[in-house]
């Protein structure tokens, strides 16, 4: 792993920072890799890949937390038609319990690298590490300092967003288009009326519980 400057040295605008910086040293098909879904009660994580070529820069990129959703389908877009190759890949409810969530997107990440129809060789990772033989930096708070990470943070939300659409019409019981799956009072509220669906994560269910115990048998956890 080759360490890059601090994030101090790095001007807040500048989202192609630590891209330059890899581009200087001579590799060319460096990689942003971001996940969506890691705090989910429900269904996969999912993770995208994106390589822009040497000096691309696509305006309007970032975090995709801070994008409204209409403006992330809009860069979506944007970024499949600029990117040299993006990669997706996810990971479901039932392995994320059985290998833990920080393990699934791992595992979520490295689908998404070998999706990508090309090799990277380098990784920019928003605070993650990839099992993949390659080079990479994982980078804290990567989706708000780089492009190819933020780029892939919209990839990977929108992928998501559009699964939880065909997620909502299977259990419309549940809010899952409003939502997302995450924990709010609508969707704890749907779980204790019509107990856990197929899709929910039954590790994270757990601890939602836990002030319930009496809850535990009735929901089959």
């Amino acid at each position: 792993m080759i360490a890059l400057s601090a994030v101090a040295s790095c001007r807040r605008e500048d989202l192609l920072f630590y891209e330059r910086r890899l581009w200087e040293q001579g590799y060319v098909a460096v990689a942003g890799i971001d996940e969506a879904g890691r705090g989910s009660l429900i269904a996969s994580v999912v993770a995208a890949a994106v390589v822009f070529r040497r000096g691309t820069i696509v305006e309007g990129v970032r975090d995709s937390k801070t994008l409204s959703p209409g403006r992330r389908e809009t860069l979506y877009d944007v970024i499949m038609n600029a990117a040299l190759a993006v990669g997706c890949g996810s990971v479901d409810a039932k392995t994320i319990d059985r290998i833990n969530i920080k393990q699934a997107a791992r595992l979520a990440m490295k689908r998404a690298v070998d999706d990508l129809g090309i090799l990277p060789d380098y990784l920019l990772v928003d605070a993650e590490v990839v099992p993949v033989p390659i080079s990479q930096s994982a980078v804290i708070h990567g989706d708000g300092l780089s492009q190819a990470i933020a780029a892939a943070s919209i990839v990977a939300k929108v992928t998501r967003d559009r699964m939880c659409v065909v997620w909502d019409h299977e259990y419309p019981q549940y809010g899952i288009r409003s939502h997302k799956g995450y924990c709010t009072p609508e969707h704890v509220a749907a779980i204790l009326k019509h107990g856990p669906c197929p899709l929910h994560r039954k590790t994270f269910l757990r601890g939602i519980l836990a002030k319930q115990p009496s809850l535990g048998p009735e929901l089959g956890l």
